[in-house]
């Protein structure tokens, strides 16, 4: 019996992993316009650090890390609280007052896997750690836009809301839950739960029922201080003079704790029901939560393998791998050393190049060059040998030049001209 990968995870194969490389080196481009430095965290962390940060009643923290040596560490759910931890350890804020900081990375959730959700799973993201100005938050969300925008996407929104800060929140979540007990027997078994331990989530929810009755709730909007309503209107004012469209959802409150102020997502109409591509928001509590000094930050993750699928779904024109550039064909068992050697040479100049390691006939080593979509053959025999001579044939047009076997610079500008 062969042994099958574990449930919710992915093989790699390489047409996927070509995909991959192409959209990271895309978003790498785009990071680096923003100045966004590139960040990385271990594989795994304290678990104490994520249960301080997302919160010990969210669905990450409570069904899904995977855990281990009596839940001591955990492999990363999620890239936010890991770089603060590294922020705050490697006392980045006395380099530079403002950190911009970028990361594509491996993260691990034991959740019930879906179209575009996997239980191990690469994120990208961006956190810009030191500024409380509506001007990064702008940046923010249209650096999200920026890079899918690369993609020439289509069918995506970006949805924004203001959730204020905790003290804000006290107020409105005494109403909420006063609102909620009224249905308490119409909620979904999450939803009631939440009612006593994280009302907030329930605004998050997905059932239609539970939709349906919190088109009647309390808005949690009208609670905040002007001043968050203020940093919202500016917020919305430079997301206008960017050109970018909006929704204002005042049900979009994320499903961590960690977050404040402004949140936001990009949601894709060609992913059904889980659609958000990219989700963020301001965590201007989070670092002191952590042990550092008070310090505002914002930031937004999105899932590689969603942005695939959606790519996919939208007919994306993924560029082809590059071909090799020479297939050398062996014409004889007596020239296997020599090409060994010659093909060393010619990938030292810096040609890709590739020949036969089966033993084959002439003919069926032409298919294999053909099957690459080599750009170059080169047949080697005892005479080319002898010689030092060989045709060198153009697979696109059919033309052969004579080369010499040593003359490893000529062969490599009669193929890049």
């Amino acid at each position: 019996m062969i042994i099958q990968k574990p449930k919710g995870t992915l093989d790699i194969l390489p047409k996927i992993a070509f995909k991959r490389q192409y959209l990271e080196k895309v978003i790498r481009n785009v990071f680096s316009l923003y100045n966004y430095k590139e960040v990385k965290t271990p594989t795994f962390e304290k678990t104490e650090l994520f249960k301080r940060s997302i919160g010990e009643e969210t669905d990450i923290v409570s069904k899904e890390m995977y855990s281990f040596e009596n839940d001591k560490y955990t492999l990363k759910p999620e890239m936010t609280a890991p770089v603060v931890r590294a922020y705050l350890e490697n006392s980045l804020y006395n380099i530079s007052p403002l950190q911009k900081l970028f990361y594509i990375d491996r993260m691990y959730r034991h959740e019930n896997p879906q179209a575009g959700r996997y239980r191990e799973f690469t994120q990208f993201g961006a956190e810009a750690i030191g500024s409380e100005s509506y001007t990064i938050d702008v940046e923010m969300i249209t650096l999200g836009i920026h890079i899918l925008n690369e993609f020439s996407l289509k069918n995506v929104k970006v949805k924004i809301n203001n959730i204020g800060d905790l003290s804000e929140r006290v107020q409105f979540i005494d109403s909420f839950r006063k609102f909620l007990e009224n249905y308490r027997n119409k909620l979904s078994k999450d939803s009631i739960k939440r009612i006593d331990t994280n009302p907030l989530r329930i605004l998050d929810s997905k059932i239609p029922e539970d939709i349906e009755i919190l088109d009647k709730a309390p808005v949690l909007f009208n609670y905040l201080t002007e001043d968050s309503k203020s940093h919202f209107k500016k917020v919305q004012d430079g997301l206008k003079n960017n050109g970018i469209d909006f929704l204002i959802d005042h049900k979009l409150v994320r499903g961590l704790d960690y977050y404040s102020s402004t949140t936001f997502e990009i949601i894709s109409e060609d992913l059904g029901a889980q659609n958000a591509i990219f989700g963020g928001g301001r965590y201007d509590k989070l670092i002191e939560n952590l042990g550092g000094k008070p310090t505002p930050a914002i930031g937004f993750a999105a899932g590689l393998e969603r942005l695939i699928m959606v790519l996919e779904k939208s007919n994306f024109p993924f560029p082809d791998e590059k071909p090799v550039d020479i297939y050398i064909v062996l014409a004889g068992e007596n020239v296997i050393e020599f090409v060994s050697s010659f093909m060393y040479s010619l990938r030292n100049a810096g040609l890709s190049c590739e020949s036969d390691f089966l033993q084959r006939s002439v003919k069926s080593q032409m298919k294999e060059a053909d099957k690459l979509k080599a750009e170059f053959v080169i047949v080697i025999g005892e005479n080319e040998i002898s010689s030092q001579k060989a045709k060198l044939k153009n697979m696109k047009s059919g033309d052969e030049t004579e080369i010499i076997l040593n003359d490893i610079l000529t062969i490599k500008k009669t193929i890049l001209k």
